[in-house]
């Protein structure tokens, strides 16, 4: 007969001991990938939980992708720091979480003074499962309705040369 689970609480927080840093739900955390020639993967906490010992912490995590991580990949208009909140839940080992970062709106990126290795932006969710983006569509910037790459400075535009 298979041992029954032992019951888990909710934790406020925890302290991720190699980095010595304390996240919450609601946090972002950069996590370990299986493949260490990968990058890191961009999570948010949705919750953390332990066991009764408050020992084995998980966290609940839902998961940003990077653009050449969903249907349809990479495209001219995504920055280097892009990343889209996705519709996709795990369950992962605290273990894991290599550090903390920040994933800012599109606006509040665009508005930062120097960006940083732990910072990313968002403007977009992502239906992992059918590849939609909400919104479906963004603001342009010239005639050829590309979107505004903040990693670019906007001079000349390279599809239609309108500056």
């Amino acid at each position: 007969m298979a041992k029954p689970k032992a019951p888990r609480r909710t934790l406020d927080s925890y302290t991720v001991k190699p980095v010595n840093k304390t996240i919450r739900a609601g946090d972002c955390v950069l996590m370990r990938p299986s493949d260490p020639s990968k990058p890191s993967y961009v999570a948010r906490i949705e919750r953390i939980e332990a066991d009764s010992r408050g020992t084995n912490v998980k966290v609940h995590v839902r998961w940003y992708y990077r653009p050449e991580e969903s249907i349809g990949g990479r495209r001219q208009f995504h920055g280097s720091k892009e990343v889209f909140l996705s519709d996709h839940y795990d369950v992962q080992s605290a273990d894991t979480i290599e550090g903390k970062c920040t994933v800012h709106s599109f606006k509040s990126y665009t508005k930062l003074d120097a960006v940083g290795n732990d910072d990313f932006f968002c403007r977009f969710e992502y239906n992992s499962a059918t590849g939609a983006f909400n919104p479906d569509r963004v603001a342009v910037y010239c005639k050829c309705e590309m979107p505004y790459n903040p990693d670019d400075l906007m001079v000349m535009c390279e599809g239609c040369s309108d500056w």
